[in-house]
């Protein structure tokens, strides 16, 4: 009774056996069913009151026989290709009549099978109208479902719709519209899902995941705010939303989902499972959109510390392949031949191997931090002033950094792009200020809300390097919506390193296409200044207030040190 599945509490013995029976059955290759089989099923589902159903392969072999609807069904664990369907098709009886239900459909839809069939079953056990439906190609003209349901038959007629053509046909035509798709696709295309669980900003957040799903390389094909006020375990949007992201991915030929919000290992593997997609979650696109920007090496070792820390706690979930046995039991304990002896699952040696590189990689960073260090001293020796640039990411701060010290050209400019994250690494640059005279201006790497904490510890030595700075030069987008949860964010941000004291100059940048009246309370929110970095426009002031800022910080440094040497005169 292996081979049944399904509940099967309550059924007698003789029940058990003619369901049994169902597994020598064999129908013509490339038919649905035949009359037999049709009365068979529904006798059992009358008898049994339950859906009883077979899996029939194209060879017309039962290869599963479950007492259950289709949802319940249980299918055989195969990877589906891109291009082709499942291999076998359902047949099954209702037994309380009807035609083929949501359940079947979806079904149908989300194992990709051949076909799927319910058949009515009467009053008296004897089968009634056969109801059949296939799949359509995805961006199939005139059909509205993911399906397409055919005229219902007599159960005598089931074995003369010839299902192996029609298959046939439909894969062909799959195969030929995925091979036009692919050849004019460039990018990968993504869903995506932001959920809204109440916050004020969730639509905001919704559009920067796009933002950063554009900075990755994705096509954003979709993408959805879900309300939830109580996110599901498994799946955080249940399984009817799931089942409709896979259809919207099916059409638009979609082949990652990416949620706004941090999966755990089992989640992540749940919703692939479910949809068939390659599934990504914020904190991974970011990690991977710094591993596309790293370019120095101290970036590069911090990024990939990141990865590995992100990594790590999921190996759990990744699979029986993590987990086979490398050797272990004993020389004389039980284990496959070849197996014997010392060893260690290959989750372990994974583990093992990632927690020697995060040892080498930190060591590596402990040097790097050593020699700009050295490097921060020498600047001290010098006495220049130093103004850290910091604010949300692609706020213009290169941009500004390139004005203020007319790095044009190479190989002075700096990298500045409209797109996220452009900049990783600190980079300096020597400028002037009128009244103060020579003045280092460093820029950072840009902030964002919810900073993953796997970067933000990766990046904290040289987010740190912001102390070091005499004055702060916050720049705001105060062209982008939502500028007041930006710079709030930032701030936060800041005040969690122990900087948010510090002597600060804040420029709203982008003034030339920022709302008058946004731009207005700014002003009077934060004492900013106006300034466009790309059109040069205000930034004698910005030079003027941060002059300002700088001499401030200089003459409450030579009064320190006025006091200091007043007390040790009075010591001696």
């Amino acid at each position: 009774m292996d081979k049944v599945h399904g509940n099967l509490s309550g059924l007698r013995p003789a029940q058990k056996k003619a369901l049994e029976n169902l597994y020598r059955r064999r129908i013509e290759p490339g038919r649905i069913g035949s009359p037999e089989l049709a009365r068979n099923l529904a006798e059992l589902s009358h008898d049994v009151r339950r859906e009883v159903g077979v899996l029939i392969d194209r060879r017309g072999r039962v290869i599963s026989v479950s007492v259950a609807d289709a949802r319940g069904t249980e299918f055989p664990d195969l990877r589906l290709g891109e291009n082709r369907l499942a291999g076998f098709h359902l047949l099954h009886a209702h037994p309380r009549g009807g035609a083929l239900s949501k359940g079947d459909l979806s079904t149908l839809f989300l194992k990709r099978l051949d076909a799927v069939s319910a058949i009515e079953v009467g009053n008296d056990g004897r089968p009634g109208l056969v109801h059949t439906a296939h799949l359509t190609p995805p961006g199939t003209v005139g059909e509205e479902e993911d399906w397409r349901i055919l005229p219902p038959a007599q159960p005598f007629e089931i074995d003369e719709f010839d299902l192996g053509a029609q298959v046939s046909a439909l894969e062909e035509e799959i195969a030929r519209a995925a091979r036009t798709r692919e050849a004019k696709k460039d990018h990968e295309r993504a869903l995506l899902v932001q959920i809204d669980g109440g916050e004020f900003d969730a639509e905001e957040r919704l559009e920067e995941l796009g933002e950063l799903a554009r900075t990755a390389g994705a096509e954003v094909v979709y993408k959805e705010l879900i309300y939830r006020r109580n996110l599901k375990p498994g799946t955080l949007v249940g399984a009817g939303k799931l089942e409709e992201l896979t259809s919207k991915a099916y059409h638009l030929d979609a082949d990652l989902l990416i949620f706004g919000q941090e999966l755990g290992p089992a989640q992540a593997r749940e919703i692939e499972a479910a949809t068939g997609l390659k599934v990504v979650d914020r904190t991974q696109l970011i990690l991977d959109i710094f591993a596309l920007h790293a370019q120095g090496v101290e970036s590069r070792l911090q990024v990939e510390l990141a990865q590995l820390r992100y990594m790590k706690p999921r190996l759990l979930g990744a699979g029986a392949q993590l987990s086979r046995i490398g050797g272990g039991g004993g020389s004389a304990g039980g284990g496959a031949i070849g197996t014997r002896g010392p060893g260690e699952t290959k989750l372990e040696l994974d583990r093992r191997r990632i927690n020697d590189r995060l040892s080498f990689l930190e060591k590596q960073l402990e040097g790097v931090s050593q020699r700009r260090e050295e490097r921060r001293k020498s600047r001290e020796r010098n006495d220049v002033p130093v103004v850290s640039i910091v604010g949300y990411t692609n706020a213009g701060k290169s941009t500004l950094l390139n004005s203020f010290t007319h790095a044009a050209e190479e190989p002075r400019r700096v990298l500045a792009e409209n797109k996220l994250f452009a900049t990783l690494r600190p980079t300096s640059r020597q400028g002037y200020i009128e009244g103060i005279g020579q003045v280092i201006f460093t820029d950072t790497v840009g902030f964002i809300r919810d900073l993953p904490k796997d970067l933000s510890r990766a990046f904290r030595s040289t987010l740190e390097e912001i102390g070091d700075a005499d004055v702060l030069l916050h720049v705001v987008d105060a062209a982008s919506p939502g500028a007041e949860q930006r710079l709030d964010a930032v701030n936060r941000i800041l005040d969690d390193l122990g900087f948010r004291d510090m002597p600060t100059v804040v420029a709203l940048n982008k003034a030339d296409r920022a709302e008058p009246e946004v731009l207005a309370r700014e002003q009077e929110r934060t004492g900013g200044i106006p300034v466009s970095a790309l059109k040069n426009i205000g930034l004698t002031e910005l030079k003027e207030a941060l002059g300002d800022a700088v001499a401030s910080v200089q003459r409450a440094e030579l009064a320190r040190q006025e006091e200091a040497r007043a007390a040790r005169v009075e010591w001696r």
